[in-house]
C-alpha cells in the first residue's frame, strides 16, 4: 500500500497543473460513443492553433503513413479517421500539458512514452481488451514521471540512473519516494477526469500481480513499458518479458509468439516524437 504522505506532494502538484483542453475532455469521453461527429471535434482542435499545428504534423508523420499530404484538419479527420485523429490530438494535448523541466530528456521521455501507447494497442488485441482505452493508458502510463520531476528533480535523477536494469524504475521509485510513477499517474489522471478504469489500471500496474481484484488493463500497461524498453536497448522482447515479467505473462496466457508478429516497428512505434516537442 502507498502512504497517504508518500503522494500527497504530487497530489498538491498535479492539481497545479492546466486543465486539459475542451477537445481532449469531449475525446475522453467518446471512448463509449461512436456517434461524435468528426466536423465537430476538427472544429474544436482547430481553436487551438498550437494543438492543431501538432496535429498536422502527426498526421504527415511515417507512422500513420498518409496517402498524401495532409494539409487541414478536416483532411486529418477525413484521411485517418475518428480513432485516429483522437489518438494524435490526446497526444500532443498530453505533451503540451507538461512544462520543460531543467535537466529533464524531454525527447527520449515522450519517445518511450509514444513507444508504450503503440505496443499497448497489440497487447491489449491479443486480450481481446480495448486498444484504444491501452493506447490512453500507455501514453499516459509516465507521466508520474513528470511529476516526481517537478517535485523532487535529485530523486528523480537518482533512481533514473539507479534503474539500470530491465523494469527496475519502479522499484528504485518506491526506495526513493515511498511510492512509483504509475500510482502517481493515477491522481494526476483523476485530476484531469480520465476514465476510471484507467485511473484503476494506473493504481494496479506497479504491482498487478497483487492487485485486487486484478485488472488485465494493468497488466497491459506493464508488458508495454516493459516491451518499448526492450526495443529501445535492442534486447529480444520475449527474452524480456519473460525475464521480469514471466508470472504475468503466464497468467495472462500471453502468446509472445504471437506478439512479436504483430508489434509495430520501433521506428514507426516512436515516429512523430519530434512533431510532438514543436
Amino acid at each position: 500500500m502507498t502512504c497517504p504522505s508518500s503522494i500527497a506532494p504530487f497530489v498538491q502538484r498535479a492539481s497545479t497543473l492546466p486543465a486539459m483542453p475542451e477537445v481532449a475532455h469531449k475525446l475522453l469521453k467518446s471512448f463509449d460513443r461512436d456517434d461524435l461527429p468528426l466536423p465537430e471535434i476538427a472544429g474544436l482542435i482547430g481553436r487551438d492553433q498550437t494543438l492543431a499545428a501538432k496535429v498536422l504534423r502527426l498526421a504527415n508523420s511515417s507512422r500513420y503513413s498518409p496517402s498524401h499530404t495532409v494539409t487541414s484538419l478536416n483532411d486529418a479527420s477525413a484521411s485517418l479517421g475518428m480513432r485516429v485523429l483522437r489518438d494524435l490530438t490526446l497526444s500532443a494535448s498530453m505533451v503540451g500539458a507538461f512544462p520543460a523541466i531543467q535537466g529533464f530528456d524531454r525527447l527520449s521521455f515522450w519517445r518511450g512514452t509514444l513507444a508504450v501507447a503503440a505496443y499497448a494497442q497489440p497487447i491489449a488485441r491479443a486480450l481481446d481488451l480495448d486498444e484504444d482505452m491501452a493506447y490512453l493508458g500507455g501514453l499516459m502510463l509516465r507521466t508520474g514521471q513528470l511529476l516526481m520531476w517537478m517535485v523532487d528533480p535529485d530523486h528523480a535523477r537518482q533512481a533514473g540512473a539507479q534503474a539500470q536494469e530491465l523494469d527496475s524504475r519502479i522499484g528504485f521509485e518506491t526506495v526513493q519516494f515511498g511510492v512509483a510513477h504509475p500510482e502517481i499517474t493515477a491522481e494526476l489522471a483523476r485530476h484531469w477526469q480520465f476514465p476510471a478504469v484507467l485511473v484503476e489500471a494506473f493504481r494496479a500496474t506497479s504491482q498487478p500481480m497483487e492487485a485486487k481484484p486484478f485488472s488485465r488493463l494493468a497488466a497491459v500497461l506493464r508488458l508495454a513499458s516493459v516491451v518499448a524498453d526492450c526495443r529501445e536497448s535492442g534486447r529480444p522482447v520475449s527474452e524480456g518479458l519473460l525475464s521480469v515479467q514471466g508470472d504475468l505473462v503466464v497468467h495472462l496466457g500471453l502468446d509472445l509468439g504471437w506478439l512479436e508478429e504483430h508489434l509495430p516497428a520501433h521506428d514507426l512505434a516512436v515516429a512523430g516524437v519530434d512533431a510532438l516537442m514543436h
